[in-house]
């Protein structure tokens, strides 16, 4: 496994990557799929995700791209007003009436539940691409992650839109510390919290 933090060039396959793994996504794959099987805003969903994260240096990448996760500093914002504008643009074109309210839910959800009271690294995405899936390279990239953010003195924290994923996250450290749910089908999405002495 080669991990590496990412650059522009990565950007068109970690955008593939996360279009893939989230579109089961059992929060995000409900508010953004469409009856007409049409994909083609996905990528460029995600995209504006990850391009709003690289100039922190803190998107990871293993190999080329089959594994990805997008960090962000506390107390950041997410990406540009220009990006925001943009990824808002994508979700009233593509988007019904119901998705579009459930994805400003979910935003202002992540928001209002986000902890500001101490400095921290905030996992906003961490996805394999579904051919290399059962590998381990998630896994395996967010323990390294850690355990670098854990020698600078940086607890970390999460939001997991997948119940399936809950337990993953606990063994790397990872405590439940709350949950929301979507506006959409009331998928249950879990904030959890690790601490410096996990």
């Amino acid at each position: 496994m080669h991990l590496r933090l990412a650059d522009d060039a990565d950007v068109p396959a970690i955008a593939a990557t996360l279009a893939l793994a989230f579109s089961d996504d059992p929060v995000w794959g409900p508010v953004l799929r469409r009856p007409d099987g049409d994909t083609s805003h996905l990528e460029p969903f995600w995209r504006r995700f990850v391009e709003g994260a690289l100039p922190y240096r803190t998107v990871w990448v293993v190999d080329d791209g089959d594994a990805v996760a997008v960090w962000l500093p506390s107390g950041e914002p997410e990406m540009t007003e220009q990006q925001f504008a943009e990824l808002e643009a994508i979700v009233a074109d593509r988007l019904d009436t119901a998705q579009r309210q459930a994805f400003d839910g979910l935003m202002e959800a992540f928001e209002s539940n986000h902890p500001h009271d101490e400095p921290h690294m905030y996992l906003s995405l961490l996805a394999s691409n579904p051919a290399r899936r059962g590998e381990g390279l998630a896994q395996r990239m967010l323990a390294e992650n850690l355990r670098a953010f854990a020698a600078d003195g940086l607890p970390a924290y999460l939001e997991s839109t997948n119940p399936a994923n809950d337990r993953r996250y606990e063994r790397a450290g990872f405590r439940a510390v709350g949950g929301f749910t979507s506006s959409l089908d009331g998928a249950p999405i879990t904030t959890m919290w690790r601490a410096l002495d996990a």
